[in-house]
């Protein structure tokens, strides 16, 4: 399949006649081709298609019309039929009225070739080129990030179900790749077990019966497992990947416990488990993971959003970052940063919630980025300062040069340890000794040991720096005006949501997931960039009727 980079387009008479009868004014779909010049062209795209083969349809035509999709919510066949039956459609895709378009596996195929090629940005990333060709952007300035949750497209299992479907779904796609060799390692018993959609509704109601179905699904996935992988199995089995998801969910499922009468499957407890990172909830999408925030309970990913906030420039999207529903905000900004700074749009001074900020990307995001990340840090818990009263950490004196600690009646430290918290996190442990604690008339504004013995724990130099003139610097009038910015990016969540269910995939998988999400701020990219054109003011903050009748409190 070869591609035609020498195609021009041009708004046949006809089209471009109908289209202004039925829209004097036009509609933004006709706008992207009078304002913005159809965003993309052929070329491109020159890199995903062979030089020999038969023509391929126009990636430009292709482009445009999975932006639409997604602007309007639209699956593949209706968005085929509007590419065939759209005056405002055919309008920008330059085509005769008499065009029927294309099959709607096409547009299938063109997201396939994206993600075949890296290339699922490029549309993102041609929105930013208009705007940076147009002066409406630039590296510099401020930027905000903010996240929210995305539902999956799976349902939601118990884990018998999830054991039980894995194991379903991976025989019939053994009875597709080898059913010789199938038919010959099964029972017609097993049709009984697993030819029907797992469910609780078909599993037994007594404790002890769910059990004995649980262990038998587990040696039946075992013995699945050896004699896919014994010698002489067909070769054909290694790319079954449903395979390797079984895998998986046995050894998050089920113990092979080695006994007197030999090995013995059996049923993980739930707290012999994965962590919530690593667990698979359901066979469908053996990417997506549970998590909780809040009141907010789902399975699936999570989209990060960062996007520009600077008067005088339309606010775009810069970058969206798509992770599993475990993954931390916190675990993004450097991510964020570094793509950023591939695209020369690094800003001067990036603005967060307390989710994407720590002691460790203030050090991060000023040695290796040279930017200013602002955000509320998290407080201290130590009770010393929740009760406002006493000596916190904060309170002493530190001498990182000759590692030592002060304290407030004067004593110096005893030890200075490097130690992980929580198994990842450096930090450093200072003890003071217990006759210099014993002995001090401030022991009770101190602590509260039984071993009459103060310890502190602090970050490395650094980091502990950063944390004091951050936290300090909370305290300013130009921090709170600073970080006001940041709510903005809440509405653009909001407008994602309602405009392009920015909450659900309806993808399985992380990779067309992702793809979903840089197509949708893409779309708002453009009608941001049409609305600038336009001249009409960006929005302000709403506030209800109730809270415009008391303007300080709003």
């Amino acid at each position: 399949m070869s591609l035609d980079t020498t195609r021009t387009y041009v708004v046949p008479d006809q089209t471009a006649q109908v289209a202004r009868a039925l829209f004097p004014t036009g509609t933004p779909v006709m706008r992207l081709y009078d304002d913005l010049h159809m965003v993309v062209e052929d070329r491109d795209f020159a890199d995903l298609f062979p030089a020999r083969g038969r023509p391929a349809e126009a990636p430009v035509r292709l482009a445009l019309a999975t932006l639409l999709q997604f602007r309007e919510g639209l699956t593949d066949r209706p968005a085929a039929d509007a590419v065939r039956t759209r005056i405002d459609w055919k309008y920008l895709l330059c085509q005769e009225l008499a065009d029927v378009g294309f099959d709607h596996t096409v547009l299938s195929e063109f997201r396939t070739r994206l993600l075949a090629h890296g290339a699922e940005s490029r549309l993102l990333d041609a929105t930013l080129e208009l705007a940076r060709g147009r002066g409406l952007l630039k590296g510099g300035g401020r930027q905000r990030s903010d996240s929210t949750h995305v539902l999956g497209a799976m349902r939601t299992m118990s884990r018998l179900e999830v054991v039980g479907e894995t194991l379903r779904r991976a025989l019939n796609a053994l009875a597709t790749a080898a059913p010789d060799w199938l038919r010959a390692c099964t029972t017609p018993t097993w049709v009984e077990r697993y030819g029907l959609r797992a469910s609780e509704f078909r599993l037994p109601k007594s404790e002890a019966g769910r059990r004995a179905w649980a262990v038998q699904t587990g040696v039946d996935g075992f013995t699945l497992l050896a004699l896919a992988t014994a010698d002489g199995a067909p070769p054909a089995l290694r790319d079954v990947a449903a395979l390797e998801t079984v895998r998986q969910v046995w050894v998050q499922n089920f113990l092979v416990e080695h006994g007197p009468e030999g090995p013995r499957v059996a049923w993980r407890t739930n707290d012999q488990g994965p962590p919530s990172g690593r667990s698979i909830g359901s066979p469908d999408d053996a990417e997506a993971r549970y998590a909780t925030t809040g009141a907010t309970v789902w399975s699936g990913y999570k989209v990060q959003l960062t996007e520009t906030c600077d008067e005088g420039t339309p606010n775009l999207i810069t970058n969206v970052e798509t992770t599993t529903a475990a993954v931390s905000d916190d675990a993004t900004p450097s991510t964020i940063h570094a793509a950023l700074d591939a695209r020369d749009l690094l800003p001067k001074t990036p603005i967060a919630d307390t989710g994407f900020v720590n002691a460790a990307l203030f050090v991060d995001a000023r040695e290796r980025y040279g930017v200013d990340l602002i955000g509320p840090t998290r407080g201290d818990r130590p009770w010393q300062v929740q009760a406002g009263a006493g000596f916190a950490a904060r309170d002493f004196a530190i001498d990182f040069a000759q590692q030592r600690a002060t304290c407030p009646a004067g004593k110096g430290s005893q030890s200075w340890t490097l130690a992980l918290a929580r198994g990842t996190t450096p930090v450093i442990k200072i003890k003071f000794a217990v006759a210099d604690c014993q002995a001090c008339p401030l022991r009770p504004q101190c602590t509260r040991s039984t071993s009459a013995r103060r310890a502190i724990t602090i970050r490395p130099e650094a980091q502990h720096e950063a944390l004091r003139v951050g936290r300090a610097r909370e305290q300013t009038a130009d921090f709170a005006a600073e970080y006001a910015r940041r709510a903005g990016v809440e509405g653009t969540i909001a407008q994602g949501v309602r405009s392009s269910r920015l909450r659900r995939t309806p993808y399985f998988g992380h990779a067309k997931t992702h793809l979903a999400h840089l197509m949708t701020a893409a779309v708002m990219n453009l009608a941001r960039l049409l609305r600038w054109l336009a001249d009409e003011p960006k929005a302000q903050t709403r506030h209800s009727a109730f809270a415009r009748l008391h303007p300080l409190a709003a």
